[in-house]
């Protein structure tokens, strides 16, 4: 199982975070901190298990299946409809 963390920044971030925001920072200046900012970000990143992998990939396959489904018996409703409605040219 995936550990838990929670996402609430520690007292030293947030002191950088204010002190990076009174400091006036030129273009290259800002790029640099944006980037820090995302390594920062993704060192939180926490990777899924396998198992959990495995999981995750059939509820996504299950659930697409399911929407085709649907779409595919909207689309011939519809078709149906048009049909009955305007006739066919038969």
């Amino acid at each position: 199982m995936a550990r838990k963390v929670i996402d609430e920044p520690s007292e030293d971030i947030v002191a950088n975070a204010r002190k990076d925001r009174g400091t006036i920072r030129g273009p290259f200046g800002r790029l640099a901190l944006f980037i820090r900012q995302v390594i920062n970000e993704l060192r939180k990143v926490v990777t899924p298990t396998r198992k959990e992998l495995v999981s995750y990939t059939g509820v996504v396959l299950v659930f697409v299946v399911i929407m085709m489904a649907l779409v595919y018996g909207l689309d011939i409703v519809f078709a149906f409809a048009v049909n009955f409605v305007f006739g066919s040219n038969k």
